[in-house]
């Protein structure tokens, strides 16, 4: 057993090593603070259960408050071992392995969901699902959602839920209050296909970089910008290098759980309703955990002498307009009739 944890020390070593440094790092074991309070080995069931984020993140802790409640409700039945900071592999690795169940669970990021099922990426287009209202009037509104959740059945997958990491805009190290601004800025966005087409429509430069690559390229200049949210970008650090961020809040980053089917219905009944009623519990319980946190990073943030701009008028109808491009692309891929029916009834 010595053996074991010396071994998951030195993993997640390297994973910190590979992030350059990139998110909050306790002195000796960065996840030591979530460590259970329980001995799981005597589990019947075990849900491995893997996410690329930092547990500092409201929507990634989530997955050790599901593990906790779950531990007690089943009365030690099932145990969820939650693998964050990508020990399982970078998300692609992640999909592939839970397709075929080697991996039984993954909170996968948004941008990437969207390459395991098209209409994933519906919650990623600019505009449509832009604010934390209407993130939830999408989970709660069964015409929307049931579509959503069964995108990925094709696939032996299963969506259960998803948290958040909140509202996308610019980081930059430059001030962006126009899109003229914004077309001197190289911006990082991730691999995803939504990102790629809308920054096209935008007219914007931009490059697509792993996760892990992005300190090295702002320090180094090779991108002047990030495509992500307040919360990451104080909470990673990225507001040392990038020191203004323009509030586009153009779309929702969520952390989208994932079940591998079979895993799912090889649970007895009974586990099986207490397990997708916690996670749907803590999941939105989470989301408003974001909403503060998101709050409350970006006055940290300001505090710390980060300057929070938003696009001036003509600026943001511009995006908004070029945005119609990349509803005409994905309507083939999620399917016109849906994304009618998404932007119709969470138009506010």
């Amino acid at each position: 057993m010595k053996s074991c944890k010396v071994v998951l020390l030195v993993l997640v070593f390297l994973v910190c090593v590979s992030c350059g440094g990139d998110m909050v790092w306790g002195k000796d074991d960065p996840l030591a603070r979530w460590q259970p309070d329980f001995d799981p080995t005597g589990a019947k069931y075990v849900y491995l259960l893997s996410c690329v984020g930092h547990p500092a993140i409201e929507g990634v802790a989530a997955g050790y408050r599901i593990r906790d409640r779950l531990w007690r409700e089943t009365n030690g039945q099932l145990y969820v071992d939650f693998r964050p900071l990508s020990q399982l592999g970078g998300e692609k690795d992640v999909i592939n392995k839970l397709k075929f169940g080697a991996v039984q669970g993954m909170m996968s990021s948004s941008v990437a969901a969207a390459n395991i099922a098209p209409k994933l990426g519906i919650v990623n287009l600019p505009y449509v699902v832009d604010t934390f209202e209407k993130l939830n009037d999408f989970r709660n509104n069964e015409k929307l959602w049931g579509p959503f959740r069964d995108a990925a059945l094709a696939q032996n997958i299963q969506v259960l839920d998803f948290t958040g990491y909140g509202s996308y805009g610019w980081a930059t190290t430059t001030p962006v209050a126009t899109v003229e601004e914004g077309r001197r800025v190289n911006f990082r966005i991730a691999q995803a296909p939504v990102n790629i087409d809308s920054y096209k429509a935008w007219g914007l430069k931009f490059s697509v970089l792993p996760w892990p690559d992005v300190p090295q390229a702002l320090q180094t200049g090779v991108i002047d910008g990030l495509d992500h949210t307040p919360i990451v970008c104080n909470i990673s650090k990225k507001f040392t290098v990038a020191r203004y961020y323009t509030e586009l809040n153009y779309a929702q980053g969520l952390y989208v759980h994932l079940v591998n089917r079979k895993w799912l219905n090889s649970l007895p009944e009974e586990l099986r309703k207490i397990f997708l009623a916690v996670v749907k519990e803590e999941s939105h319980d989470a989301r408003e955990m974001t909403k503060k946190q998101q709050l409350a990073q970006v006055e940290a943030a300001r505090a710390d002498g980060v300057t929070f701009l938003k696009l001036n008028h003509e600026s943001d109808a511009f995006m908004r307009e070029k945005s119609e491009q990349v509803y005409r692309i994905w309507e083939k891929k999620v399917g016109p009739s849906y994304l009618e029916l998404v932007r119709k009834e969470l138009k506010r």
